[in-house]
């Protein structure tokens, strides 16, 4: 569990990775930008693919990320929308306050439209790219400006955020918003495992028609007007409204699903009308308390159940009464009239501030009768939790299994140096994907997506059907081989062929071990090649050293276009109607070394290289009886 740091200290050692090295404004900014947005978006780090326009033309962009929308496998469900985020570091002296954020705001709007010339070679390439995505983007796909900064924005800063916002969806519709993260953002986003109510209680005031039932329980409706004013009340203090839904199983599903579209539909058609057609909200706090006649202040609320409820009002709400103009449209004012009509059927529950067991229960059992499937409770349980305990005390390992909880670590063990001082960290995130890609074979999609990774994918339920036993042990080999990436030199800030193959790389390694082990007769199911990963990794050695070396220059080989058996001389990466020479999108491929059929230049070098591992080596040793015999020794 991380422990309690204040901010300011969480804040110094959050930094810190930022200012190593001396580098310039432009890299200091882009560094700031490539974390917090990382972070911030749950993606990891090395995966997280930006566009870097900052300088001089850069037309208000400073880095870029697309993320793409997953396809849900419900026959209900539709694909997710896109979302173009356009990040706007502030670190430092490029922050000054509300004309930063007005200036720089009116300046990249203008660039989108394309109002401004000048552009660098980069911007206008991304410029391109966003053109063609507003002329394709539906409902459901979205622009945002993110204004990155160290702290968090005050009450006036945030509300010049209305104005940008209603400024550019003057200009380009109602896909275009505007948002906020801070570092601040990133601390907070530990709350449960830094015991943010030792920090600080947020309060909130919610105004509805609401009785108590017992001590514990207010229960009625709220207007979709105050529960709209609640929800943007509670943005503009913590700058997301994604912590609201800290403690739910799932997030918002905009409007991929048919009761989302739904209930849109009935927001904008009959507001009126939506509380007769939903079944409300749950929320829980850890106190409430009666302030005024139709006004409750609720302490450290959470919605547990409604989370498509109320970001769908919100969504509605937001294009409706804030799109700005200063004069008045009867049709606006008539909706509006309507929706003060409508209404959400809402449930507080006080669970007290030591009440996880029984928010858990709440959450469950208010989910219980809707359409979310059995996995998805699997965000809620202990298991991240007790593999965290279990590699501190057993391999002294941190495991992060929320962002920024290393740096929270770190700045914590600084303020007690008496305290457990741990060297050695990983994210649960590439842990599960350096397991993923290598036990299971799935390295193309470990390069190309996070959610199949997460507790509720699809690669995360195999881990844990395939190998009933996972636990701790399984991660602490998936710790050791990503350890032997970074040294080989794979991902970020590695060679060309080796920035974009780590996860091809552990898939070559966990192959060439599983095929020593079959060789040599040893069993060679999933839980026995983590016992063998943990006996040849745990502790450098020629052994391991000379597997290593295999397969990085097999992943050199393949990725060096002169080479017979390269990438580039792959059927469907040449194929105009396949990957067409897209080297990134290849790598990406679901298919990604598995078989003949779809990528049979890697099949080939693993069969030479699995030949060459059993010819004798100058010790009159095969690399095969080598592994087999520290195999045998270390047991």
């Amino acid at each position: 569990m991380t422990e309690l740091v204040c901010f300011e200290n969480f804040k110094v050692e959050w930094l810190n990775t930022v200012t190593d090295g001396e580098p310039t404004t432009v890299q200091l900014g882009q560094r700031f930008a490539h974390k917090i947005t990382s972070q911030w978006l749950d993606i990891d780090s090395d995966s997280l693919e930006v566009i870097y326009c900052d300088g001089a033309g850069d037309g208000g962009i400073d880095i870029a990320v697309l993320e793409r929308g997953a396809a849900l496998p419900n026959s209900e469900e539709e694909p997710d929308g896109d979302t173009w985020y356009l990040i706007q570091s502030k670190y430092g002296s490029a922050f000054a306050g509300t004309g930063t954020l007005l200036g720089e705001g009116q300046k990249l709007i203008e660039t989108l439209v394309g109002n401004r010339s000048n552009l660098s070679s980069l911007s206008t390439a991304l410029l391109e790219k966003l053109s063609n995505f507003r002329n394709q983007a539906t409902e459901h796909d979205h622009i945002r400006l993110v204004y990155a900064t160290v702290d968090p924005l005050s009450s006036t800063e945030q509300s010049a955020l209305d104005y940008v916002r209603a400024m550019g969806r003057d200009k380009l519709g109602p896909l275009f918003d505007v948002s906020a993260v801070s570092v601040r953002t990133i601390y907070d986003a530990q709350a449960e495992e830094t015991e943010l109510a030792q920090r600080r209680h947020l309060t909130f005031d919610l105004s509805g028609h609401l009785a108590q039932a017992g001590s514990d329980l207010l229960v009625g409706s709220v207007s979709l007007t105050d529960l709209y004013a609640f929800l943007k009340a509670y943005r503009a203090r913590t700058g997301t409204l994604d912590q609201l839904y800290e403690k739910n199983v799932r997030r918002f599903l905009g409007g991929r699903v048919r009761v989302n579209r739904g209930m849109q539909t009935t927001l904008r058609t009959a507001p009126e009308q939506f509380g007769l057609f939903n079944n409300g909200i749950t929320i829980t706090v850890s106190d409430f308390d009666v302030s005024g006649a139709g006004t409750y202040s609720l302490i450290e609320p959470y919605v547990v159940n409604g989370c498509q409820t109320t970001r769908t009002i919100w969504e509605v709400l937001s294009t409706k009464l804030d799109a700005g103009g200063s004069g008045k449209s009867e049709e606006l004012e008539l909706w509006r009239s309507r929706a003060e009509k409508g209404c959400v059927v809402t449930k507080i529950a006080k669970v007290g501030s030591d009440g996880e067991a029984l928010l858990q229960d709440i959450t469950r059992y208010t989910n219980s009768q809707n359409a979310v499937r059995e996995r998805d409770f699997v965000a809620i349980n202990q298991g991240f939790k007790t593999w965290h305990k279990e590699l501190a005390e057993h391999y002294d390992l941190y495991l992060e299994i929320q962002r920024g909880g290393w740096d929270s670590q770190r700045a914590f063990q600084k303020q007690n140096p008496d305290a457990r001082q741990f060297s050695r960290f990983a994210s649960a995130l590439d842990l599960t994907k350096v397991y993923g890609a290598g036990w299971l074979a799935e390295a193309g999609l470990a390069f190309g997506k996070n959610p199949p990774f997460l507790p509720n994918g699809n690669v995360f339920t195999r881990m844990t059907s395939e190998n009933v036993a996972f636990g701790a042990r399984d991660l602490y080999a998936a710790y050791l081989l990503y350890e032997s990436g970074r040294r080989k030199g794979f991902g970020r800030g590695g060679s060309t062929a080796r920035r974009q193959t780590k996860f091809l790389y552990y898939f070559i390694l966990v192959n060439l071990l599983r095929d020593a082990l079959e060789r040599a007769q040893f069993a060679s199911a999933v839980a026995d090649v983590t016992n063998a990963a943990i006996r040849l990794f745990d502790r450098e050695n020629d052994t391991q050293r000379l597997l290593e070396d295999l397969a990085a220059g097999l992943i050199d080989s393949y990725l060096t276009e002169s080479d017979e058996n390269s990438i580039f001389r792959e059927p469907r990466f040449r194929d105009p109607d396949g990957f067409n020479f897209d080297l990134n999108a290849f790598l990406k491929s679901e298919q990604l070394g598995r078989n003949l059929e779809h990528t049979p230049r890697p099949q080939a070098q693993l069969h030479f290289t699995k030949m060459f591992m059993g010819m004798s080596q100058a010790s009159a040793r095969t690399t095969r009886q080598m592994i087999a015999d520290h195999l045998t020794s270390s047991e």
